[in-house]
């Protein structure tokens, strides 16, 4: 049987030259390329270019035409980099000092905060209303720290967002009882406008010259428009006379609704934080979105169909 022998042949020991690179059986001898007395350092010597040193080569001053410009704010490069700056100082300062103590709402300073044109005009970007609204939430929550207490870089913050108005000077004008008892109101809702007298009586509605139920055919529209009296428990004390127009039956009930809360503040001015609770002080600014071209609807789009 044929011996099994190791695969493979023993390692040999090769030199190169360091001129050519050649691969050599062994070193050569003296006057040839190298000799075998060469040490490692000497080497690489002759193979590596010396070390450079930095410290005594004189480099030219740098120029001001190849220096790269740096944006001082992160936002720089964002759509809106003003607001965004604003945005983050305010969100900074609320964090910095949110352990501080704060006032109620009644009892803060009272500020007049500009607007969200205003504030475009100011910035000059394009900035969406919503996102407006989280800033001046921000200011109302920094305005209501103790005044006492509040740090200078918060007095600094809010000052470029407020309106350099008297916010103690517009007053609404009183509602007026004429000679014959009656308070009026105006109220609007979506494209509907009520006008509605209101005077002491015992509970009789009239819309149009018409009785509520032959105007509001819904028992929830009837409700809506007098619910300003039936939350103070006021339905048999007071005659209601409205005059309303334009819109569907929903809006021009709603608007009978602010008309005849503001009728009866005239009568009882103690009443407004009733009639703030039963949500009938605010004027509702909704309104039905208009229709796009291109779509069904307001957002609607018609249906994809592949062929």
């Amino acid at each position: 049987m044929a011996s099994k022998l190791p695969l493979g042949s023993p390692s040999k020991t090769t030199f190169r030259c360091p001129k050519c690179y050649a691969r050599l059986a062994r070193p050569l001898r003296s006057g040839r390329h190298f000799t075998a007395t060469l040490t490692t350092t000497s080497v690489k010597s002759s193979l590596a270019a010396p070390a450079i040193d930095f410290s005594k080569m004189e480099l030219p001053p740098p120029s001001q035409s190849h220096a790269r410009i740096v944006p001082v704010s992160p936002s720089y490069f964002t759509a809106r980099p003003l607001f965004t700056d604003n945005f983050l100082e305010l969100q900074n300062l609320l964090r910095k000092y949110l352990s501080l103590p704060l006032v109620d709402a009644a009892q803060a300073p009272r500020v007049v905060w500009k607007d969200v044109s205003q504030y475009r005009s100011q910035v000059g970007e394009p900035v969406r209303t919503s996102k407006y609204q989280l800033l001046v939430e921000m200011l109302r929550r920094l305005n209501q720290i103790d005044p006492q207490m509040m740090p200078d870089d918060i007095k600094a913050a809010l000052e470029p967002f407020k309106r350099h108005v008297d916010p103690f000077f517009n007053k609404p004008n009183p509602g007026v009882i004429d000679e014959d008892g009656r308070a009026c109101g105006i109220g609007k809702r979506k494209s509907s406008s009520a006008k509605v007298y209101l005077v002491q009586g015992d509970g009789e509605v009239f819309i149009n010259g018409k009785g509520i139920n032959a105007v509001f055919g819904r028992i929830h529209d009837r409700e809506s428009a007098l619910w300003p009296l039936k939350a103070t428990e006021r339905m048999d004390k007071y005659n209601v006379w409205a005059l309303v127009s334009g819109g569907g039956t929903t809006g021009q009930a709603e608007s009978i609704t602010l008309g005849i809360a503001r009728a009866l503040m005239v009568h009882e001015p103690m009443l407004k934080p009733a009639l703030r609770r039963a949500g009938c002080v605010t004027r509702d600014p909704r309104r039905v979105e208009r229709k796009k071209p291109g779509k069904v609807k307001a957002r609607k789009m018609p249906a994809w169909v592949k062929r």
